[in-house]
C-alpha cells in the first residue's frame, strides 16, 4: 500500500495561497483531497434544488402530463424532485397545472400560504400562465396564476408534454442554485404581506370582464 502521508504539494497552488488578498477564497485543491470548502448559501442551494417535493394536486387536463412526468417512463426522480407530497406543509414546489378558476383563486392561495418557506411556483400550460382558450370570454377564468402567487417558471403549451415540464423543473433548478439565502427569506416575508383580492366579488359588482376590451364583448 502506498504512503500519502508524504505526498508533494503543488507548488502552484501555495503560490496560488500565498498571493490571496484579504476576503479572497483560496483555489480548489489547496486543503488535499479530503476538505472541501464551499459557502453556506452554495450548500443549502444544493441540497434545496436536489430534493424539490412538489404537491399533489391538479386542476385540469395539464395535471394528465404531470402525472406521466412522475411516472417510470420519464423517472422525474433522476431530478430529485419525484417525491410528490400529500400535504402543503411537506412541500416546497407548487406545480399549477390546468385553468385556475375563480371560485379557485383563493384556494391556491391558501395552500400557498400553508407551504414552508423557501417555496416555488411553476405555472404549467397556458390556461395557468394567461388564460389559455378562456382568455377572451372566459369571465371565471383568472387570467395567469401570477395575479395571486408569484410564478418562477413558466411552462407554455397546451398542453406542454412530460420534457417541457421536466425543462421548466431543470430551468428552476438553476434559477435556486443562483439565488441567497437571506434575499429569498426578505422576499417570502414580504410576499406573505400580500393579501388575496376577492375576484368573484368584483366581478359581481362590475357586471363585466375587465380583461376583455369594450368593442370584443359579445352583444
Amino acid at each position: 500500500m502506498a504512503d500519502v502521508s508524504h505526498r508533494p504539494q503543488n507548488p502552484l497552488v501555495i503560490d496560488k495561497v500565498s498571493e490571496l488578498k484579504e476576503g479572497e477564497l483560496p483555489p480548489e485543491g489547496r486543503y488535499g483531497d479530503n476538505i472541501l470548502v464551499t459557502s453556506v448559501d452554495k450548500f443549502l442551494n444544493w441540497a434545496r434544488l436536489s430534493s424539490l417535493w412538489p404537491m399533489t394536486f391538479g386542476l385540469a387536463c395539464c395535471a394528465i402530463e404531470m402525472m406521466a412526468t412522475g411516472a417510470s417512463r420519464y423517472d422525474l426522480d433522476r431530478f430529485g424532485a419525484g417525491v410528490f407530497r400529500p400535504s402543503p406543509r411537506q412541500s416546497d414546489l407548487m406545480i399549477v397545472a390546468g385553468t385556475v378558476t375563480i371560485k379557485m383563486a383563493s384556494r391556491i392561495k391558501r395552500l400557498y400560504a400553508q407551504m414552508p418557506a423557501p417555496k416555488y411556483v411553476i405555472s404549467m400550460g397556458s390556461c395557468a400562465t394567461c388564460g389559455g382558450p378562456y382568455w377572451k370570454h372566459g369571465y371565471h377564468v383568472l387570467k395567469g396564476v401570477d395575479q395571486i402567487v408569484p410564478v418562477d417558471v413558466y411552462v407554455p403549451g397546451c398542453p406542454p408534454r412530460p420534457e417541457s415540464l421536466m425543462e421548466g423543473i431543470l430551468k428552476l433548478q438553476e434559477k435556486i442554485k443562483q439565488e441567497q439565502t437571506l434575499q429569498r427569506k426578505l422576499a417570502a416575508i414580504g410576499r406573505s404581506e400580500v393579501t388575496v383580492p376577492d375576484f368573484a366579488q368584483d366581478h359581481r359588482s362590475s357586471g363585466h370582464d375587465p380583461h376583455v376590451p369594450e368593442g370584443n364583448k359579445p352583444s
